[in-house]
């Protein structure tokens, strides 16, 4: 698919999403050369800017992010493309004015509409947008990219996607999630599909588990307001990491095209064994941060933290075990946790084999061997990794574990951020990167139930220190054997 030029309408433009990710990364767009001729940046915001305060804002993030790699020559021609548009969202005028902007012969008839909003004015903005003709399609394509979270629960979900179904069809809709533009995340299914050694291995009979962990280093900012009615369950286990564990556990599509892909993603979902009521408490746990010591500094907990009220039990660390019950998963338990303020900020997904029969070994001093991982970084070290065991140098048959580095990008390879990706896709049209809304949907209905429950128990919610990696919550493990997974180098050899 080519990428087609056109108006790329950001609503919100003035927020710390477009200061952080979505300026910078259409910038480096401009420096890659992917941005079509004559696409217009239209940054839409509450502030009475001028066009020259625009761009000096815009230029202040880009240097931000970037720092000594701003070019001023490649700023200029990207500066040509920006356009700044004052309006108030809950105004009709907003919306006709845009529309009489967009007629103007500079602007490309194709637009996308990026709403870097609160969920609670999606469905306002899109009657607006609707109602002053904007998503008509008589002329080009037409096109609405929507941050997550969509909807707060199963109920919100299809209330919200019934009342944006009215003015948009699926094809139109572009639900983002940044995690899936990730390029490490994009050669799961490389790792996967490309390698046919892989294949025969990825299965019941030979994983014993799968985790996958996205821990913060940091707490919850300034999210205060907002964090305290998401919390960690809604904030990134039922988005990001669901997501990460369908592209492990799906099996090989058709095809790389959009619906092959979200196909099977679907298939997982819907295969995964639901979680009654009576059952949440051994599938899920919750806990806060408190008080403790991150990177040598004394931090606050979660309740000293601004805008939080002092009863809260919104958790801030949340974990689940999740069975996906077809013919190539069904006993292997999916580990699941995140959590903000524990002691590194890493994604990590590691995938345990089963240990070896050790009845070769049986006159050996070899007693325990470590069982073979794959383990996948996603942020911020990048890498796949296998750990094998190996025998040591030496007289004395003793093992260690070696790992096989498989890693994507070589050292003198730049980084992509995701939002380069995705928003690259959407000019070209290419949505298997973000979600149709039946992943929306199932994803809810496997979380919905521990979020029920956890409303309704509201006298007391575990606490781990801050700085620490989290509570004890092993009764969620089906071994003993079985534990979270820290590290991304060989924790121990267990040999002798």
């Amino acid at each position: 698919m080519d990428a087609q030029a056109c108006s790329y309408v950001i609503f919100g433009a003035t927020g710390n999403l477009s200061r952080i990710k979505l300026m910078p990364a259409f910038y480096h767009l401009e420096v890659a050369g992917q941005l079509p001729e004559g696409t217009k940046i239209v940054g839409m915001g509450r502030r009475d800017w001028t066009q020259e305060k625009w761009l000096s804002e815009v230029k202040g993030m880009i240097q931000a992010k970037i720092k000594d790699a701003f070019d001023e020559t490649i700023f200029q021609k990207f500066a040509a493309r920006l356009h700044y548009h004052f309006g108030d969202l809950q105004k009709n005028e907003c919306y006709s004015s845009l529309a009489s902007t967009l007629e103007q012969p500079q602007f490309p008839k194709n637009s996308a509409f990026y709403l870097s909003i609160s969920p609670s004015d999606f469905g306002s903005v899109m009657e607006h947008l609707s109602n002053n003709q904007l998503f008509d399609e008589q002329h080009g394509w037409k096109r609405v990219v929507i941050e997550k979270p969509f909807g707060y629960d199963l109920d919100s979900a299809e209330a919200l996607q019934k009342r944006i179904s009215h003015y948009l069809t699926e094809e139109q809709i572009y639900r983002i999630d940044h995690y899936l533009g990730k390029g490490t995340v994009q050669n799961v299914l490389v790792f996967r599909f490309a390698n046919v050694m892989l294949e025969p291995l990825w299965n019941r009979n030979y994983i014993d588990h799968i985790q996958i962990t996205h821990s913060e280093s940091f707490g919850i900012e300034e999210r205060g307001a907002y964090y305290d009615g998401s919390g960690a369950m809604r904030d990134m286990l039922q988005s990001h990491l669901m997501q990460l564990l369908t592209l492990v556990t799906m099996e090989p599509p058709v095809s790389m095209e959009a619906d092959a892909l979200r196909d099977e993603k679907v298939k997982v979902l819907k295969s995964i064994r639901p979680i009654s009521k009576e059952a949440v408490h051994a599938h899920a746990y919750r806990a806060q941060y408190a008080p403790g010591t991150v990177n040598g500094e004394k931090v606050n907990g979660y309740l000293q933290e601004a805008n939080i009220p002092a009863d809260s039990i919104t958790e801030t660390y949340a974990s689940m075990k999740l069975y996906v019950d077809n013919w190539r998963w069904r006993g292997v338990p999916m580990y699941l946790r995140t959590g903000k303020r524990m002691k590194k900020s890493q994604s990590v997904i590691s995938i345990c084999f089963r240990h070896p029969p050790l009845q070769f070994f049986r006159d050996t001093d070899i007693h325990c061997m470590n069982p073979n991982w794959v383990q996948l970084g996603i942020q911020p070290e990048e890498c796949i990794r296998i750990e094998m065991t190996v025998k040591e140098p030496g007289l004395e048959m003793k093992t260690r574990t070696s790992s096989l580095d498989a890693s994507f990008r070589n050292s003198d390879e730049k980084a992509i951020d995701a939002y380069e990706d995705l928003l690259l896709d959407v000019l070209k049209g290419d949505r298997s990167l973000f979600l149709r809304f039946d992943e929306v949907e199932y994803a809810w209905k496997i979380v919905d139930p521990i979020l029920q429950t956890w409303a309704s128990e509201r006298d007391y919610v575990a606490t781990y220190p801050a700085g620490s990696w989290g509570p004890e919550d092993s009764r969620l493990f089906d071994k003993e054997s079985q534990k979270w997974r820290t590290s991304l180098t060989p924790e121990c050899n267990n040999a002798k």
